[in-house]
């Protein structure tokens, strides 16, 4: 077994490191560019669509452990999400080839998660179907926080890498391989993708990617909530990108501004303002999400005394995040008065 999990999860890796090479060119084919807008960290037009390339990894190693017995077939959670997974996918590249309106994609999306969670609830004994709509809200939510955080180089690829490994060892814990499997795989072609978008000729994710990693999260934490899983394993690693996400909609909210509009408000993207870079940017907020599943896991099974510490130790880390900004900008400030002394 452990065999076996280990070539699934190199399959996913290679996969996604060897996969752009046949990618680009269809996309450049295709013209599937990226042009800078208001909302945009970059300055030149670039490629974009390579989660085609890490959405086909994802699916061909799921595929693989269901083929090789490694995950049961009959009833399999695992191909609920490899299905959920697909279409969101699909969706993502339609956005990308072709443009959605804003009401068809999310009406779409509610759909896609409320049919996976329906299948979801008929494959798990004991499941109500009345988490149809918080399966479906749940998805259609962690796609747009994915792709509303998907600005900045490296920052999805590590997200997806380090949510994947959160969730593969709640599947060790909790004794559920399907969740190790799941949260291997994305992890591994998640970070197979990270040299195409670091390095000099560094192309992006698009719609397609983004919407692959929200919904290869959120259909594992929908899954694992249904299957008993505790709730700690599954939010904690998201912690950031929800408090980002929503943090940022309630300002704009307050401040009357068109939402569907692009901006440049987001913490992750005011941070690249005080001068960081993206890597920089993208490893703090991989870091402090590892931070906060970290403290998840032990609240999860803790005493109370060690429990409430976890907790505040988790808010700490989600305020340190969305103050610093502030924090850099004045670090910055101080070193340029130094420098004119």
């Amino acid at each position: 077994m452990t065999t076996l999990l280990v070539v699934i999860g190199l399959t996913a890796l290679v996969l996604s490191l060897l996969l752009p090479f046949a990618v680009k060119p269809l996309l450049r084919r295709l013209g599937v560019i990226d042009i800078p807008n208001t909302r945009s960290s970059h300055s030149t037009v670039v490629l974009r669509g390579m989660g085609l390339a890490v959405s086909l990894a994802i699916l061909v190693a799921l595929v693989l452990s269901l083929a090789t017995g490694l995950v049961a077939v009959d009833r399999s959670l695992i191909l609920v999400i490899l299905v959920l997974v697909a279409a969101a996918s699909a969706l993502g590249w339609i956005e990308d080839f072709r443009g959605l309106s804003v009401r068809v994609r999310l009406a779409t999306q509610l759909l896609i998660g409320a049919v996976g969670t329906a299948a979801l609830a008929t494959t798990i004994d004991d499941s109500s179907y009345w988490w149809i709509p918080v399966g479906a809200i749940a998805v259609a939510t962690y796609i747009n926080a994915a792709n509303f955080m998907d600005g900045i180089n490296g920052i999805s690829g590590m997200h997806g890498s380090v949510v994947g490994l959160f969730y593969a060892w709640a599947g060790v814990l909790a004794d559920q391989l399907w969740l190790t499997v799941a949260g291997l795989v994305v992890a591994a072609a998640f970070a197979g993708f990270l040299p195409w978008n670091l390095g000099r000729g560094f192309v992006f994710l698009g719609d397609v990617g983004s919407y692959l990693l929200g919904a290869s999260i959120a259909a594992i934490a929908v899954t694992g909530l249904l299957a008993g899983v505790y709730l700690e394993y599954l939010l904690s690693p998201v912690l950031i990108y929800l408090a980002d996400t929503f943090t940022t909609f309630l300002r704009r909210a307050r401040r009357g501004e068109r939402l569907s509009t692009a901006h440049r408000q987001h913490v992750y993207q005011r941070l690249t303002d005080t001068g960081l870079s993206h890597v920089q940017v993208s490893v703090l907020v991989s870091v402090l999400s590892a931070l906060t599943g970290a403290a998840g896991f032990v609240l999860a099974t803790a005493p109370a005394p060690l429990a409430v510490s976890a907790s505040l130790f988790a808010a700490v880390v989600v305020a340190l995040y969305l103050y610093s900004p502030r924090i850099f900008r004045a670090a910055a400030r101080r070193r340029v008065a130094a420098g004119a002394c």
